[in-house]
């Protein structure tokens, strides 16, 4: 047993996307997998159980597909994970899960006896597919769909019913599993309902796109924390050594951007005192 201070390593993000029909889930996941591959498709891998939906973009680029079949088992997904770690891809897509946990609801509703003590049945098969997304060492989207219904917004001074996404198809709190959560909305804009890598949290909606999954690329492969790079703000004492520090952390450096502001104002005052004293 050893304590030992915290240290930000390379990470591979375990990311959700979830909305209603209809709000650009697939083509969303699609697009920030080209992003966290480099735009190399030949890396990506789509686990398919919404009845091949996949190749709906495939002008996107040459994309892999795995296309599920009913029933959906944590077995069938486990294993068709297992598959596209074996064939080196670097970002799996799991479209959706949704149709796992219904198939877990299915089982549950056919076990006789009580049903509340037949989710210690349950429960195990939920975790064993859990681990194996959080545990993969690649890039991991899941897409879940979300319950819907309809509110009534004045447009032209007519109600007119808008459709909207509620709570996920999935079993409560599986949000809290993922670095990043991405709510879509029915006119396909992202907002974030969870976000560990502080990139999007004050984001106004967007939509999202194959910059959206570079931006997390990077920010998984920075091995230095916001706290880290205050400290490495603080120190540094000439305009060079800010600005490589900038660019070479650049998505956590645009979270403190301020400090970076600050900082250079505080150089730039130094040097023209320094310059003016010589004088």
């Amino acid at each position: 047993m050893e304590l030992k201070q915290s240290q930000r390593s390379k990470v591979k993000v375990k990311l959700a996307l979830q909305g209603p029909s209809g709000s650009g889930k697939t083509m969303g996941a699609i697009l920030l997998a080209k992003g966290l591959a480099k735009g190399d498709f030949s890396k990506v891998a789509v686990i398919d159980s919404e009845q091949g939906s996949a190749n709906l973009y495939s002008h996107l680029g040459k994309y892999n597909v795995l296309k599920l079949e009913s029933p959906f088992t944590e077995d069938k997904y486990i294993k068709a994970i297992e598959l596209c770690e074996k064939e080196g891809m670097d970002v799996i897509i799991l479209d959706s899960i949704s149709h796992f946990w219904l198939y877990l609801l299915e089982f549950h509703s056919s076990i006789p006896g009580n049903s509340f003590t037949n989710w210690q049945k349950i429960n195990p098969l939920e975790k064993k597919f859990m681990d194996k997304v959080l545990q993969s060492n690649t890039h991991i989207i899941v897409t879940m769909r979300t319950k819907q219904d309809y509110i009534l917004n004045l447009k032209d001074g007519k109600y007119v019913p808008e459709k909207i996404g509620l709570k996920a198809i999935q079993r409560p709190g599986i949000d809290y599993e993922f670095m990043i959560v991405f709510d879509l909305d029915i006119k396909n804009f992202a907002s974030s309902s969870k976000d560990r890598s502080q990139l999007f949290g004050k984001s106004l909606p967007f939509i999202i796109n194959s910059n959206t999954g570079k931006r997390i690329l990077d920010w998984c492969n920075s091995t230095m924390t916001k706290n880290e790079l205050q400290i490495k703000v603080s120190e540094c004492n000439n305009m060079k050594d800010l600005t490589e520090l900038f660019n070479k952390n650049f998505e956590i450096a645009k979270t403190i951007e301020q400090d970076f502001v600050t900082k250079q104002k505080l150089l730039t005052d130094l040097t023209q005192n320094k310059n003016g004293s010589n004088n």
